[in-house]
This record gives C-alpha cells, structure tokens and sequence, in this order.
C-alpha cells in the first residue's frame, strides 16, 4: 500500500471512530411465502425497528419465500434452532415436524374468533410452547397472525362435507393430512413455492389459507373458483431468534429486539385483519364465489373433523390442551 493510500485509509478510520460510527451487524430473516405479504410487511417492519432502536448497530436482510432452506419452510425453524440462521418468521403449523405440539393453534374449530385467539398468543398458554421451542434452540421474540384459514377450490362451492369428497387438496403439514382425511379429500402436502404452479397447472383442486395474510397478496384468486369461509383453522405465525445469537447478546440489546418484535407483530397483526376484514368483497370483486356457511353448516365441519381434533389434542397432552382451553373459556 503506498504512503498516500496508507494514510488516505487511517483517515478514514480515525473519522468514523471520532463520529462513534459503527459497522452494522447483518441478520439474516427467512420466512415462508412471498415479497407481497404481510408476513414480508412485518419482516421488514422488525428490521427498520431494530435498527432505529439499536442505533443502526443491525441490519436486517429478509429472504422471501424460504430462499435460506432451499425452499423447505419446514426447515426453517430446525435451521435457526442450531444457529444456521439468524431469525425466521414460520407459522406453528410448519413447526409440528419439530415440535408437535405446536399443532393446538391450529386444532380445527378451536377457536370461534380473535378474542380468543389474542387470549392464547398474547397470554401465558403460548409460553409453555416458547419454553419448548427455547429447548429446540428458538427464542421466540413475537406471535404475529397468519389467520383463519378458507378453503379454496377449483371443483364446485364447498357447502358441507360431502363436497370435500374426493378433491385434491394441498396442504402445509401434517395435522392438515388427517383434517383432509376425516372430510373425504386427498390431501398433498407441498411446499408453497411449488402450491401456486400446482394449482395453476391443476396438479391440485385446492388449497386452504387465510385470506387477508395469504389468498389476497399471493392472487390466488386468479387460479380458484371457489371459497367458502369455514373458518375451520387458525394459524399464528411467530418471529423468532436463534438462542445462539440471542445469548451472545446483552440484557439491554435483547431487550431492544425483543421490543422491536413485539411492536412489528402488532402491526403485522393489525394490517392482516385489515386485509382479510375487506377480503370477501375483494374476491367477489375479483369473480371469486364465496360461499359463507350458516351455523348449522359449520356444525356439519366441527363434527367431521373431531376425530382429527381429538388424535392432533392427544399428541399435544393435555397440560397443553387445557392451558389453551382455559384461556379461551375466559376470553368468552
């Protein structure tokens, strides 16, 4: 390095140690689906956030569409819990492979609406599955919503059990194969990246998924026919943070991205109720036949589906179970 460049560069060094200036540390996010979501929305908000709140000492990089695990949005979670990636935004349901406890979010008919649900991601019954996953090597920093999930179709309008006779669904995991199962259908478990080609291609008759988090932003409605809001299952999604990573941290920075993710999940939360409050009459806008099912219809469902139910409430145990049901008995 010749003298003029030599000091040329210790300038440089010496400037930004007067201005305190940092280098910022990159963490990288996967989550699950696509750059257009409110999963993608949250992701980023959580990034501007830390960084804002840290003083720009991190830089959050969000990767779409589970880019990090070579698409395979099971492995995401699993990845962040040895320390292969930084952050992941997953819903419950694709951590059953790894904790199948995680499945009582998503037991059909569970939940009846989001007072009960805030009861359970936002009380004490979702931190006896924060202690699990913490075992796994996941500290979970925040429960966003991914929503309740409708199921779409190709076929004809989904007005009882019977219609689910014999189509091809895609699902996301394995509580989902039995629910399909109990109804009739063939289910087909697929990563969503490969979920849009299927249904494009007519590999698969359908899919299921909350409308505002998922069916608006990814244009599923330019591939199905038919929905029909049954409601039958909720998911929540959750940001979370490699233990490794979180451990290297100090008191006063954990705090910073814990804040950060709780802040960046409720507005997540909040545009995704948003998106799915005005949903319905966007699909039909958009030539989508929406079918909403009376009591009496939904009853037919939640009777379908209860052996499902109570195999899925078997593997979680009853400590677990019995924490949601609580909650949400007293969330009336």
């Amino acid at each position: 390095m010749n003298i003029a460049l030599k000091s040329g560069f210790v300038a440089v060094i010496a400037t930004a140690a007067l201005s305190g200036a940092v280098m910022a540390e990159t963490l990288r996010l996967s989550h699950n689906v696509g750059d257009t979501t409110t999963w993608q929305q949250g992701a980023v908000r959580f990034g501007e956030l830390l960084a804002e709140k840290t003083d720009g000492a991190f830089d959050v990089r969000v990767f779409p569409n589970a880019q990090l695990s070579g698409g395979d949005q099971m492995r995401q979670a699993e990845m962040v819990g040895r320390g292969a990636l930084d952050l992941v935004v997953t819903s419950a349901i694709n951590v059953t492979p790894l904790v199948p406890e995680m499945a009582v979010f998503s037991l059909p008919y569970l939940y009846a609406g989001y007072d009960q649900v805030d009861a359970t991601t936002q009380g004490p019954a979702a931190g006896l599955l924060e202690d699990i996953l913490r075992e796994k090597g996941i500290e979970v920093l925040a429960w966003g919503e991914n929503g309740f999930r409708e199921v779409t179709n190709n076929t004809r309008p989904i007005k009882s059990p019977a219609d689910m006779e014999g189509l091809n669904m895609r699902v996301a995991g394995p509580m989902y194969i039995d629910v399909m199962n109990a109804l009739g259908a063939n289910p087909q478990q697929m990563q969503w990246g490969e979920t849009l080609t299927a249904l494009q291609q007519g590999v698969v008759d359908g899919q299921e998924n909350p409308i505002g988090a998922v069916i608006i932003p990814q244009q599923v409605y330019e591939m199905q026919k038919y929905l029909t809001t049954w409601h039958y299952s909720y998911d929540p999604i959750f940001l979370g943070v490699s233990a490794k990573r979180w451990e290297s941290l100090d008191a006063e920075t954990q705090g910073q991205m814990r804040d950060a993710a709780v802040e960046a999940m409720a507005y997540q939360r909040q545009i995704t109720r948003e998106g799915t409050d005005a949903g319905v009459a966007f699909l039909r806008e958009k030539g989508m036949e929406v079918y909403e099912p009376s009591e009496a219809e939904l009853q037919a469902f939640r009777d379908a589906t209860k052996p499902a139910f109570d195999a899925w409430a078997a593997k979680v145990g009853d400590e677990i179970v019995g924490a949601f049901r609580k909650a949400i008995d007293e969330a009336g």
